[in-house]
């Protein structure tokens, strides 16, 4: 009989690795077609980047509120009970648009991200150590590696949708020009564009229908669900104690923090700079979108890069390069501008994109059975993606969006400094 040790995926679980594989696209999508989203609920309501950064908040306090019941869940009954719960609240958020676009109300479209990513949480809190389970555990880093490969593929989709079925059809007037519309012509504008807003979700409703559909029909391998919960006291009171632990997840709130503030104001900061060219600004923020779209290629070719590059770099130490590297090519975002300062902003992609994957291995390395609640912990930290924005929103608002790109800045320092203590420990 052949050795099965080495086979990445077996041929019997060939298919529900594709359908579970396919979920990290999805939630790719979700993340990345709604970073322009900020840019474009300011302009279509005329609100501040403050109030339209409640789309990123409501977006990522989802994953943070359901993580650990999501935890709870999985273990009670199984990874793809979990991950069914997760695409039926994935394709509710999205349902939500039709009423929300309709009312014309910014507010209820944060209800419709919270609930939206609710279902995110509980994809994400599944779907990694599922994809992990399926087959050897020496195996199980290049399966759970090639399944994350679509994540990105995901989220160029989601940028380009963004960039050429929302922002590229909305009304071309400027904000300044949508202020001195009488309040009908403005409320008519508005309902159009958010007319538009709302296709791409319904679509990828019904796309998330399908898959649930196919995964519900689809014999699956039963992994975990053994009938038992968490104990929570006790491995809350383990993982506390824990210093590796508790630091990586501040370093991982801290991350997805700047990675979401870098992402999100990316378009604000390439529409000002093509509008300091002569672009009008409708055409400006449909343009600057393309530099997501090369921040996220970027972000792709670093990860095989990195990858490549931990086989010789202790991830502690690569981690603290990359966070310094970032440190100084924010420099010229802030204090130079211009096409230069864009250049050095998505140039930033290029050292973020091993870190969620690097902290994340790093703080649950050791902990044992621990790690279900301690990856739930981490999901939870996702959060700092709600928090992040606002805050750099505030600055942009008050100080133009160079200098908001300050915040980052504490972001990256904090991961610095864990990768240095990383490094510390591993030679202690």
């Amino acid at each position: 009989m052949a050795d099965q040790s080495n086979v990445v995926i077996s041929k019997d679980l060939i298919f529900p690795f594709i359908l579970i594989t396919f979920c990290f696209a999805l939630w790719g999508f979700a993340n990345d077609i709604t970073n322009p989203l900020v840019k474009a609920f300011g302009t279509i309501f005329n609100q501040s980047a403050f109030i339209s950064s409640f789309v990123q908040f409501a977006f990522y306090a989802g994953y943070c509120f359901m993580a650990i019941p999501a935890a709870i869940f999985i273990k009670k009954y199984s990874y793809k009970s979990g991950i069914l719960i997760g695409l039926t609240l994935y394709a509710l958020g999205g349902l939500l648009f039709i009423p929300a676009s309709l009312g014309g109300i910014f507010w209820p479209f944060c209800v419709s991200f919270f609930i939206m990513t609710c279902g995110l949480s509980f994809l994400e809190t599944s779907a990694n150590p599922y994809i992990l389970s399926m087959g050897d555990e020496a195996t199980a880093t290049q399966r759970l590696n090639l399944a994350q490969s679509f994540n990105p593929m995901g989220s160029i989709i989601g940028i380009l949708i963004a960039k050429d079925y929302i922002l590229g059809r909305l009304n071309k007037l400027s904000s300044s020009e949508r202020i001195e519309l009488s309040a009908d012509q403005f409320e008519l504008v508005k309902m159009q564009d958010l007319s538009i807003v709302r296709g791409p979700y319904v679509t990828i409703t019904i796309v998330l229908v399908v898959v649930f559909l196919l995964i519900y029909f689809t014999k699956m391998p039963k992994k975990d669900g053994d009938g038992s919960t968490l104990d929570l006291k006790g491995t809350y009171k383990r993982l506390m104690a824990n210093q590796k632990y508790k630091e990586g997840v501040i370093a991982q709130a801290f991350y997805v923090g700047a990675q979401i503030a870098v992402w999100t104001y990316t378009i604000h900061y390439g529409t000002e700079v093509l509008m300091g060219e002569g672009m009008i600004e409708s055409e400006a923020a449909a343009y600057a979108v393309n530099y997501n779209f090369y921040a996220m290629i970027i972000f792709v070719v670093s990860r095989f890069i990195c990858t490549f590059l931990l086989k010789y770099i202790n991830p502690g130490k690569l981690l603290m390069y990359l966070s310094i590297l970032a440190l100084i090519f924010l420099i010229p975002v802030i204090f130079v501008g211009g096409r230069i300062g864009l250049y050095a902003l998505i140039s930033i992609s290029g050292c973020m994109s091993l870190m969620f994957p690097t902290i994340y291995g790093i703080a649950l390395k050791g902990i044992g059975e621990d790690a279900k609640l301690g990856a739930a912990g981490l999901v939870m930290a996702i959060a700092g993606g709600s928090l992040l924005p606002p805050i750099q929103g505030i600055v942009l608002d008050n100080m133009g969006v160079e200098l908001s790109y300050l915040v980052p800045i504490i972001c990256f320092v904090v991961i610095a400094i864990f990768g240095l203590r990383t490094v510390k420990r591993s030679f202690s």
